[in-house]
């Protein structure tokens, strides 16, 4: 029975101070000011915005963010801002109130995601990266991301409408995502492919049944050059309807 009084004692003194808090939130916590701004990631991102670039935006939504009571800091105008840096996904912005020695104040935590870099397009003009779903992601001397690189003569429209389709089922096929090395685009359009394992070069023509003509390449992998030398041929080109034809070095 003692024990029993003890946690009803117990719980009642947790509840109290969760009264208190929220209370002290709700109406002192009003008029504390800002004093810091924290910015966080997921430090395994692999392409991460400084954080000096972040508070960047973060103070352009709002310049005199470290002086103003927190109840007034526009949280949401603050994501709308720190979300138009094109490799940042989605911000969340909380504010916090802690023990500042024999005070309190008020902290602005940032938190953000990345987008995922999937593909790199280094055009004739341009160079950046895409993910997966097509968002544009400038390149950066800052940061690096080991993904497929695509090179040659594409606009940006090409880039995203139809050679990222092509690119997304090459890397969800475990044998083309080892074996791509580098894709190259022509002025015509047409689709070079380079592969890690030997010395040819797949001429793919365009992306037209682009599945149809891997499979096709695949058929010949199996039945001609897992007997022959993969080092036999200069270019196989899938360009043509139900053929396959090889040129030797």
């Amino acid at each position: 029975m003692f024990r029993k009084l003890l946690k009803i004692a117990g719980f009642l003194v947790l509840v109290m101070f969760i009264i208190g808090t929220l209370a002290f939130t709700s109406s002192e916590g009003k008029n504390i000011p800002c004093r810091e701004i924290q910015v966080s990631f997921n430090s395994h991102d692999e392409i991460q915005i400084s954080k000096k670039a972040i508070l960047r935006s973060v103070t352009k939504a709002d310049s005199k963010i470290l002086k103003e009571p927190l109840d007034e800091i526009n949280a949401d105008a603050i994501e709308s801002e720190v979300e138009k840096i094109q490799a940042i996904q989605k911000a969340e912005v909380y504010k916090i109130i802690v023990k500042d020695t024999s005070s309190y104040k008020g902290v602005l935590v940032v938190k953000v995601k990345h987008r995922k870099p999937f593909v790199r397009i280094m055009s004739d003009t341009e160079d950046y990266f895409l993910d997966k779903k097509g968002f544009k992601i400038p390149a950066s001397s800052d940061y690096a991301a080991n993904v497929l690189v695509v090179s040659g003569h594409l606009s940006e429209k090409f880039a995203a409408e139809e050679l990222l389709p092509f690119i997304r089922y090459i890397e969800e096929d475990d044998f083309w995502k080892a074996q791509i090395e580098q894709v190259y685009v022509e002025k015509d359009g047409d689709i070079l492919l380079t592969p890690l394992v030997g010395d040819h070069i797949i001429e793919m023509g365009t992306l037209e049944n682009y599945e149809g003509k891997l499979r096709k390449m695949m058929a010949f992998y199996e039945q001609v050059l897992t007997k022959n030398s993969w080092n036999k041929y200069k270019t196989i080109s899938l360009k043509y309807d139900n053929q396959v034809i090889a040129k030797r070095n």
